[in-house]
């Protein structure tokens, strides 16, 4: 029994620390550092930069997005757009080659075979001819200052990688879309404050991030989470990876409950992918960035385990101690209101603490049917856009 109780609190603990303490430690270590601060300044020559981005079937928001992009304050000529279509069948390479027509910065391929994503940046990052890239998703919207606060710390020759700043909107009471906002709010803090403390910002938001191109690393086929495997590769080559909160830029929040619950497993399929190439910084766990690899992800990646254990090791103590039993039925109602809170919604009742403990338990069902889909083996990497607001 002495076994089952060492289980429960090991479970217990790893996930305090993960979800609480870490965040606490944070806030604690970056109230006093200081914001990087060697950056190019508006006035000084600043570096030409490659805009990277694939496609497919994105009629919807291709438009907006590309206005949002040729709106810049930064240099056009410093410019350079390199879009790759998955083989759309929309609408959306005829808008792009309109504005191809406007703006001679815009290089566009349509390739006549689904790939996937990665297959597509791994053959449009070497026509680049800038030493800056900037990597971003269709539906997500710059502002006018976004290009620049990306590109003026790649002055400092440290620094490998920089994480803009993603703002939602389109956030809607039923659904999942407020705690989808919240979640990623919190998620850009810890990486800023990892950036500033340690220079360890860990895995910037695939929607839209800068890199130094000597960084990039050639994307293996079928891996699905291709921005974490090229963060991770910035601490290979030993530089640093942070966060400017001044790099906003828009993205529509998913409020469809079905489609972000299957948007997290093909995530967590993709997180196992990657930690099973660069597991080798857990051994220096101590150090960076392998300290910040176990606290803010691996622990989290495997949290759905955790919460196995400590169901099974808690039911079973129930039986001898009150306190076990007490937090065994406490884990069981969490885990009901994936269930409970949607039917709630329909009746119009929206408490947000409910929501949010919901939203806990579904994320940890998705992490762990994610684990499941590495193990059986992913085939492909070719993807559906996630169903947009606009």
């Amino acid at each position: 029994m002495i076994a089952l109780a060492v289980a429960f609190w090991m479970s217990f603990n790893l996930m305090v620390f993960s979800y609480l303490l870490y965040p606490m430690l944070l806030n604690l270590l970056s109230a006093r550092k200081k914001e990087h601060d060697n950056c190019f300044i508006i006035e000084e020559e600043l570096p030409r930069v490659s805009i990277v981005m694939a496609v497919f079937n994105e009629e919807k928001v291709i438009y907006e997005k590309l206005e949002s992009v040729f709106k810049t304050h930064y240099p056009l000529n410093k410019i350079e757009f390199l879009i790759g279509s998955d083989n759309s069948s929309d609408n959306t390479n005829k808008i792009i080659q309109e504005f191809a027509q406007r703006y001679p910065q815009i290089h566009f391929t349509n390739y006549t075979q689904r790939q996937g994503k990665s297959n597509i940046l791994n053959k449009l990052v070497p026509k680049t001819k800038s030493d800056v890239l900037i990597f971003t998703d269709a539906n997500v919207l710059f502002s006018e200052d976004l290009i620049f606060h990306l590109a003026k710390h790649f002055k400092d020759s440290n620094i490998g990688q920089v994480g803009a700043n993603i703002i939602n909107k389109g956030v809607h009471l039923n659904g999942i879309s407020f705690q989808e906002k919240s979640y990623i709010h919190r998620e850009t803090i810890i990486k800023y404050q990892e950036g500033i403390i340690w220079g360890c910002s860990m895995g910037a938001f695939g929607a839209c991030y800068a890199l130094r191109k000597e960084m990039f690393r050639h994307i293996p086929e079928n891996f699905l989470m291709e921005d974490f495997f090229i963060s991770m590769n910035v601490f290979e080559k030993e530089h640093k990876a942070i966060t400017d909160l001044d790099a906003v830029a828009y993205e529509d929040v998913s409020n469809d409950v079905e489609e972000e619950y299957k948007r997290k497993v093909r995530i967590s399929a993709g997180n196992f992918q990657n930690l099973s190439v660069y597991k080798h910084f857990l051994l220096n766990w101590y150090e960076q960035p392998g300290f910040s690899l176990l606290s803010h992800k691996v622990i989290r990646w495997f949290g759905p385990l955790l919460i196995m254990l400590m169901l099974i090791t808690s039911g079973i103590l129930a039986f001898q101690n009150q306190f076990y039993l007490w937090m065994f039925i406490a884990q069981l109602a969490g885990i009901s209101l994936m269930f409970i809170e949607p039917l709630l919604a329909k009746q119009n009742i929206h408490l947000k603490p409910l929501r949010f403990i919901s939203y806990f338990y579904s994320m940890n069902l998705a992490l762990f049917m994610g684990l499941i889909k590495y193990l059986r083996g992913v085939n492909t990497n070719v993807w559906q856009p996630t169903k947009r607001n606009a």
